[in-house]
């Protein structure tokens, strides 16, 4: 299904110049890695704040991070398993720092229970349906399936909700009611990949 997760070769190749840099100068695809995290927790903190502007700069960083951080690792010819650890690390640590400011934005800006719960738990419910795309694709590729991302509602899709939530705070529950419904239907998505992969490998 299409999300902005197709975007990627687009921005990856945007960040080619900082690709063939990092080339040259025997740059550590980990350096990436670390400069995405670090770019979400400032993120979260200006989406605590509800600065959406520098948020936005910020998350694009951290997306940017995750990006070069695999391009990097090809163009040098360094992949490696404990680099995928890294990644995978990375990204989790980084969508928590973006939900720990939405938390945080939720106190802060207040606002009645819809459905029964508060923003803030709106919030807490979000970033936990929020991984349940990312561990279908680590379980599918634990069992031999390519390692899946892209949506309906990835982490690209997330950032710019994130974004969205800094700018105008009082949709920030029916935010996280389309991040809870988006995520199980990306999961299911996955799922049904997950499970063609492993079909079509036990049958070749």
């Amino acid at each position: 299904m299409p999300s902005l997760y197709a975007l990627k070769p687009w921005y990856t190749r945007r960040l080619h110049r900082f690709v063939a840099g990092a080339v040259a100068r025997g740059t550590s695809p980990d350096v990436f890695t670390v400069v995405g995290v670090a770019a979400a927790l400032g993120a979260g903190v200006a989406i605590a704040l509800g600065w959406w502007p520098p948020a936005l700069l910020l998350l694009a960083a951290r997306l940017a991070g995750a990006n070069l951080d695999g391009a990097v690792a090809r163009a040098r010819g360094v992949a490696r398993p404990w680099g995928f650890v890294l990644n995978e690390v990375g990204d989790r640590a980084s969508d928590l720092l973006v939900f720990a400011g939405l938390a945080v934005l939720a106190v802060r800006a207040g606002g009645d229970a819809v459905a029964g719960l508060t923003p803030l738990a709106w919030v807490l419910v979000a970033a936990l349906a929020a991984t349940l795309p990312t561990f279908v694709s680590l379980a599918g590729a634990g069992a031999g399936a390519p390692r899946l991302n892209g949506g309906p509602l990835g982490k690209t899709e997330r950032c710019a909700f994130a974004v969205l939530a800094a700018g105008v705070p009082s949709l920030l529950p029916g935010i996280a009611v389309v991040v809870v419904v988006g995520s199980l239907l990306t999961s299911v998505v996955r799922a049904r990949r997950v499970h063609a992969a492993l079909a079509a490998g036990a049958a070749g």
